[in-house]
């Protein structure tokens, strides 16, 4: 898939960047795989506005999609590549042996037509899914499980890949996309192949309209507040505010929000790159 850039004939597209579509091969979801999406605008059950800055947005209804791929040694034939609205990567609807559909997050390269399957003993092809023990060493991987059984947690977003590194006993040590290193046990399934649609990171809204169709209202900031409204607003023109915090005094840009003695903290080797 490449990009799409716009002559400036209107401040909109001067900046605009957008996707192709050409990987794209229906604009008809399978219906059957559709459910309502809610949306709060932000407001809580007794309409007060909780959250700020949400609102608006088109209408969308999610595509239930297959994280657990536990039909295993059932092979699968890729029908269509599909966009979702709810998330940065490209689906696929895939149809098994026994006649169901699903959806799947669909890995760079997969085409309509291609044979999947998930399990023990399934070759390590782009859209297969193995157990971690069945990987080959450096092969790159997404929609990765934490929890055996669980669902893909991990490198599920538009261009996101990790790698497998190594295996020691129980665990795989595997390179996530922040840069942070872990383990994660051997019997948690991974696809193989990196997440389709890479050049979603190039693109750009060009005007502002283009987030509230996304549900996105206008984000003001601290430092154009009153000091009554935030902790780094006030001051004569235009100044700096202080320590970068949020609204309700958090230190913000740099200060460490996870707990240390959090259980899953033994399983990271290395932190990511900041």
């Amino acid at each position: 898939m490449a990009v799409k850039k716009f002559k400036p004939i209107t401040p909109g597209t001067r900046h605009k960047v957008i996707g192709t579509f050409d990987d794209v091969t229906s604009s008809t979801p399978e219906k059957s795989l559709l459910r309502p999406l809610k949306n709060s605008g932000g407001r809580n059950n007794s309409g007060k506005m909780t959250v700020r800055y949400l609102g608006g947005g088109h209408k969308r209804m999610y595509r239930l999609i297959d994280f657990k791929r536990e039909k295993d040694g059932m092979a699968a034939v890729v029908k269509t590549i599909e966009y979702d609205p709810n998330r940065s990567a490209r689906i696929a609807l895939v149809s098994y042996a026994d006649g169901e559909k699903r959806y799947i997050v669909a890995p760079n390269g997969l085409q309509v037509g291609q044979r999947i399957v998930s399990g023990p003993g399934s070759a390590p092809e782009v859209g297969n899914t193995l157990l971690l023990s069945e990987i080959p060493l450096g092969t790159v991987v997404h929609n990765i499980e934490l929890y055996p059984g669980q669902g893909a947690v991990m490198a599920r977003s538009a261009g996101t890949y990790a790698q497998l590194l190594a295996r020691e006993g129980k665990y795989a040590i595997i390179k996530l996309p922040s840069g942070e290193t872990r383990m994660v046990l051997v019997t948690c399934k991974a696809t193989i192949g990196a997440v389709s649609n890479p050049d979603h990171s190039l693109e750009s809204h060009g005007k502002a309209g283009r987030k509230r169709w996304m549900g996105k209202r206008p984000h003001n900031r601290g430092v154009s507040m009153n000091p009554v409204d935030h902790p780094m607003g006030g001051g004569e023109g235009r100044s700096s505010g202080g320590h970068p915090r949020s609204r309700k005094g958090l230190l913000a840009k740099g200060y460490k929000t996870r707990d240390p003695k959090k259980t899953s903290a033994k399983f990271i080797i290395q932190r990511g790159k900041k």
